[in-house]
């Protein structure tokens, strides 16, 4: 039996993987069935090591902060790539579907902190170069699929 969370999900998580189950995560107080209520800019993903085969995120990533001081430096968004990397089951497949640059919907919500660009994942999270290591990233992803749909660059990461 396959599962699915989805960060951020509003008032129904999206299955794009068909999943058998299907959880949630969002901030909203008038949350219901399957879905928890967290902020995953300060708090940790509320589920127990490697418990899904997918983690998606759509319109999400590029809400949360790539630093803040809350007393001391914190890296939320490379502290949320750990938590994804995490809740993941091996071989489990993280989608990021996210406004990103050069688009300007990117830029355009002031409430866009985390602009994404074609290199994030494939230099930063990825089984090659990893460079968000230097911040406290403990895992490693495949690049499965990169492409863009209209200004959202569309990410399918593989944990290895």
């Amino acid at each position: 039996m396959k599962t699915s969370l989805d960060l951020g999900c509003g008032v129904k998580p999206k299955n794009p993987f068909n999943a058998d189950l299907v959880f949630g995560i969002d901030v909203r107080d008038d949350i219901d069935l399957n879905i928890r209520r967290a902020d995953l800019v300060v708090e940790p993903i509320p589920y127990e090591d490697a418990s899904f085969d997918y983690v998606t995120a759509f319109d999400f990533i590029e809400h949360v902060p790539r630093l803040i001081y809350a007393p001391q430096r914190r890296y939320p968004f490379v502290e949320l790539m750990n938590e994804v990397y995490r809740v993941l089951r091996p071989e489990g497949q993280f989608l990021s579907f996210t406004p990103a640059y050069p688009h300007a919907p990117a830029f355009r919500d002031p409430t866009h902190v985390n602009i994404i660009t074609e290199e994030t994942y494939p230099v930063y999270f990825d089984d090659k170069y990893c460079w968000a290591q230097q911040y406290g990233f403990k895992g490693r992803f495949q690049i499965v699929k990169q492409e863009w749909s209209g200004p959202h660059l569309v990410s399918v990461l593989k944990k290895i």
